[in-house]
């Protein structure tokens, strides 16, 4: 993982930059459709809003945003590319939709069927949690009661997701087998831990913090190449001597065809709201995410090393289909 680590964090002095001139265009000069595979109240749909929010304070445009959650997120990638390429339909939507249900096979597309944008955050506040029942609270707990029985372990994730690859990237980087249940949705990951019923999932500590600060969970880990201040002392698995770090970018992608000039007029007007302060309070607030972005350039060479990285478990994402 040491390439894609490099690239992905070697870039936390990477931001999306904005040109010296604008791209010559008068876009958006009306409502643009959001298109997002997730329900609403979770990370991607809080990301998606709050996004919206500036999109209209920088161009006075609105966005409407509409939920098409389902099929691995494969409803609203499939309403995306077939849209027309006028500007006027756009993804939003993070590598699990447009990478991991292609080296799955969830999918027979991937980022190569859209115009990639840019990256407009990234999620850093991911963080791998247990439940009281399972009376784990570190990683060497973790291996211990592993390597007793390596079906002792229950991993509650999505099988073909984002989350299913979550849970074998840490599994091959700890060396901890454990045993995958489909659970479905962050909310009945939360539900499961707390029911006993699983003893590990990877989470946004936003939707955990009360839990875990009752004791009705405890936090393995943070996969962050350099701590998230904002998870406040809960530690990086590489920290803890793991070479295990896993971000989700978020990806904003038109339909393969819009003209370039949109391209790049959303790359800027991504980059200007990235200097909002506003919005980086609203980041912190929500799910303890700090601002970072990328331009068109930048994410096309982190998308496409991610895809790489990620297609060495190809076999086992799409073994669990």
């Amino acid at each position: 993982m040491s390439a894609f680590r490099t690239l992905l964090f070697s870039a936390a002095t990477i931001t999306a930059v904005t040109g010296a001139a604008f791209a010559q265009t008068d876009w958006p000069s009306q409502t643009v459709t959001v298109i997002i595979g997730a329900s609403p109240g979770g990370d991607t749909d809080f990301n998606a809003r709050t996004f919206a929010r500036y999109f209209e304070q920088v161009t006075g445009v609105s966005m409407v945003i509409t939920n098409m959650p389902g099929g691995g997120a494969t409803i609203a990638t499939s309403a995306v590319r077939d849209a027309a390429p006028d500007g006027s339909t756009i993804l939003f939507g993070h590598t699990g939709h447009l990478i991991v249900t292609e080296v799955s096979g969830l999918a027979d597309y991937g980022i190569d069927d859209f115009e990639i944008c840019c990256i407009p955050a990234v999620d850093q506040g991911a963080v791998f949690v247990t439940s009281a029942q399972s009376e784990i609270t570190s990683v060497e707990e973790l291996l211990e009661r592993t390597n007793e029985d390596p079906n002792a372990v229950i991993f509650g994730t999505e099988f073909g997701g984002y989350s299913h690859l979550q849970g074998l990237l840490l599994m091959n980087e700890t060396g901890a087998e454990m045993r995958f249940v489909d659970t479905g949705s962050a909310a009945e990951k939360i539900t499961s831990l707390l029911g006993g019923r699983i003893h590990v999932a990877g989470i946004a500590y936003g939707a955990i913090q009360d839990y875990h600060e009752a004791g009705q969970m405890a936090v393995l880990g943070q996969p962050n190449a350099e701590r998230n201040p904002l998870l406040g002392e809960i530690s990086t698995f590489s920290e803890q001597g793991i070479d295990f770090v896993m971000n989700n970018p978020y990806i904003i992608a038109f339909p393969k065809g819009t003209d370039e000039a949109i391209i790049e007029r959303m790359a800027e007007i991504s980059a200007e709201i990235s200097e909002i302060p506003e919005y980086a309070s609203d980041l912190e607030q929500g799910f303890r995410q700090p601002v970072l972005s990328y331009g068109h350039e930048e994410s096309l060479e982190l998308l496409g090393t991610i895809r790489d990285n990620y297609m060495q478990y190809r076999d086992a994402l799409q073994a669990s289909r």
